[in-house]
């Protein structure tokens, strides 16, 4: 049997959409209901639906007051705060382009960035990185004001438009902006059941900044949509205390990174948690140790799904349908994914091969921003290659093997060893260097560096700081006298990984 599945695709979207009408269109039936909980051991922030919609269309208004026009670009540059989500189904609602952007992002870095996606605006947190732009700016403060504005109208339009932008790092090493539709959100229902199994009855707490785009989509934006409530930890919570959250404000589904409960398992042994239904996991493999663990110790289970900024996710485990141990789930129903030979052939199930996602995937972005080439260099005829090494089990299974490329994760967050190594090459004394994703545990691993120069541990590391986000920033740093090479000339990483030197 071949290696594709296929089934019913969803229903197009109406003709005449906008993404952030879409998710708030619980709102006005249940204007009381809790939207939104910051919560922290000390208490909580609370956000009913009417003060959610009336922060978003104010924000929306707000903005087309500074005179923009139908989609401009809009630059997110603000922390863990509720502010984020506004500002971004704000920009979308009245017609605007949102750009969020990582708060740990550099100056250099996110210069770089608005010189690809030339925002009209930016709206700031403070403390948070700008960049070196004309743009005007907005502050975090002005935008808490714009809820007290008369609400935008929501502008409707064709779904297959532009709605928002998100940077992910290419395998150039160049971080490129993924262009989506308005129609990804509609595409996100295929998730509700093919993974989360939640309704409106829900409370959904994420692990995740509200800054983060994992956090953005599965931890707010679904629940809203389905007319759930999300619970959110606040600025400074630690992973050890999210377990008191979850049973204080009776979280029944818990979101996170497989890092996330690693640390809340080092610190409980037993969780009492009577709400909890089942937690979901996201942005990287999830070790079987962790969900083993995980399962012993609370009771229930974590289902995982795998994607990407291109087509979110589209293979995951769920309550109706838990993953085979050892796989990371199915393909979600009205998806239609294959994997493929180096020929871009449908190779036999069982048989190894390249996940790829149909190229009629509501859910599939529109491409890279401005890059029509790179865009097309994903494609193989009518499927979008993903890099993901997978194998499809009789049953339709699938089963993750790794990456194609060298695409390291740092924390969910997927990073290209080129641009740790560009940066990091301009360091005095750095001479060659080559960065890898390196295992130090068998639920862990790290961004690590190798180096041929003069330059000492600390320099590299002081380095780092400076011209990169943390989450890029290698942990672990090896000193060697010349870095291994394939025929080609190219850094052998594979070589590198297998032979690295292990510190007295």
């Amino acid at each position: 049997m071949r290696a594709e599945f296929r089934s019913t695709p969803l229903p197009p979207p109406p003709l005449q959409f906008n993404m952030a009408a879409h998710v708030l269109r619980h709102a006005p039936a249940q204007p009381d209901k809790l939207a939104l909980q910051v919560v922290r051991p000390t208490g909580a922030e609370r956000w009913s639906y009417a003060r959610l919609e009336a922060a978003v269309r104010g924000a929306g208004a707000g903005m087309a007051a500074r005179g923009l026009a139908p989609g401009d670009r809009v630059l997110l540059r603000l922390g863990n705060t509720p502010e984020f989500p506004v500002a971004f189904l704000g920009a979308i609602a009245a017609g605007f382009v949102p750009v969020p952007t990582s708060s740990q992002l550099t100056q250099a870095e996110i210069t770089k960035m608005a010189r690809d996606v030339e925002p009209a605006l930016v709206i700031a947190g403070e403390g948070i990185a700008l960049p070196d732009h004309p743009a005007p700016v907005v502050t975090e403060a002005e935008l808490r004001g714009f809820e007290a504005l008369a609400p935008c109208d929501y502008v409707l339009g064709d779904p297959e438009r532009l709605a928002y932008l998100v940077f992910t790092s290419g395998t150039s090493g160049r971080a490129r902006a993924v262009a989506h539709a308005h129609r990804a959100i509609w595409a996100r229902q295929m998730m509700y059941q093919g993974w989360y199994g939640i309704s409106e009855a829900d409370r959904l707490l994420h692990a995740g900044a509200f800054n983060w785009t994992y956090t953005l989509g599965t931890g707010l934006m679904d629940p809203w949509a389905v007319g759930a409530s999300a619970l959110i930890p606040g600025a400074g919570v630690e992973p050890a205390q999210i377990p008191l959250l979850l049973k204080r404000f009776d979280a029944t589904i818990f979101a996170a990174a497989p890092g996330v409960y690693r640390q809340i398992l080092k610190h409980h042994d037993r969780l009492a948690l009577p709400r909890l239904r089942h937690g979901l996991s996201a942005g990287e493999k999830l070790p079987e140790a962790t969900r083993s663990r995980w399962n012993a110790a609370s009771g229930t289970m974590i289902y995982e799904a795998l994607g990407m900024s291109e087509c979110s996710t589209f293979i995951s485990g769920s309550p109706a349908r838990p993953a085979p141990e050892g796989t990371s789930g199915y393909p979600q129903d009205g998806r239609r994914i294959a994997v493929l030979d180096v020929e871009g052939a449908v190779v036999d199930r069982g048989q190894p091969g390249t996940l790829a996602v149909h190229a009629s995937d509501p859910g599939l972005f529109l491409g890279y921003f401005n890059a029509p080439e790179e865009t097309a260099s994903r494609f193989f005829g009518e499927w979008f290659v993903t890099g993901d090494t997978v194998s499809m089990a009789e049953d339709g299974a699938i089963a993750y093997l790794g990456r194609d490329d060298d695409m390291m994760n740092a924390g969910g967050f997927r990073v290209s060893p080129l641009e740790v190594e560009a940066a990091m090459a301009t360091c005095p004394g750095a001479g060659e260097v080559a960065a890898i994703e390196l295992r130090v545990k068998d639920d862990a691993s790290v961004i690590a560096l190798a180096y041929t120069g003069t330059a000492s541990d600390a320099t590299l590391c002081a380095h780092a700081e400076a011209v990169l986000a943390r989450y890029k920033q290698p942990r672990i740093y090896a000193h060697l006298p010349a870095l291994p090479h394939n025929a080609n000339g190219k850094i052998n990483r594979r070589a590198l990984r297998l032979d690295w030197p292990e510190k007295e």
